[in-house]
């Protein structure tokens, strides 16, 4: 009985232990990368304003080539949704929103994700003319786990989790711009 006491106690003083820490960690983080495309930054932006043409370049959107997909609204405007459903996990359900858009310049992305975990972050796209035929591409991907939850982030290298992710996409999206 005093063994269980024991061992009951310092599982109460770990859980205690970890939620103080997690009051400490950041929850916020933030990935991006960025490739050069030669074509002009309009020819660019006027593809990638398409949500449904981020299924040709994506590397999330080639998990799963049987999910479902489903859009809504005007695509290329603010207010478009594109919607997924997979059963692979890796996939998982949700939808991407269109929230803001400034003409050549950056789209703003809402993206919920609702299987297997439900959060919300963001992503945008930000175009910048080189020189009048080579356009600059960033892509950002940020978000925040909420307490105490962020404590996860300790473990999880967002950085090495998504970068390739993103870096693929863009070197996907270059070489369908460059064809």
């Amino acid at each position: 009985m005093k063994a269980l006491k024991i061992i009951g106690l310092s599982l109460v003083g770990l859980i205690v232990l970890l939620l103080v820490a997690a009051l400490f960690v950041d929850g916020k983080y933030a990935v991006e990368r960025e490739v050069t495309i030669n074509k002009p930054k309009q020819v660019v932006f006027d593809y990638v304003k398409y949500l449904k043409n981020q299924n040709e370049f994506s590397v999330w959107a080639k998990i799963d080539p049987g999910m479902k997909t489903e859009f809504r609204g005007e695509d290329g405007t603010v207010g478009f949704v594109s919607a997924w459903d997979s059963q692979n996990p890796k996939a998982g359900k949700g939808e991407q929103k269109i929230i803001k858009m400034a003409d050549g310049e950056r789209i703003d992305y809402e993206i919920h994700f609702i299987e297997p975990m439900e959060s919300t972050d963001y992503a945008f796209m930000e175009f910048k003319a080189v020189n009048d035929s080579a356009t600059a591409v960033k892509w950002r991907f940020f978000g925040e786990m909420k307490y105490p939850m962020n404590l996860m982030l300790l473990t999880m290298d967002m950085e090495k989790m998504l970068a390739p992710d993103l870096q693929n996409g863009l070197n996907n999206l270059k070489g369908i711009m460059e064809k």
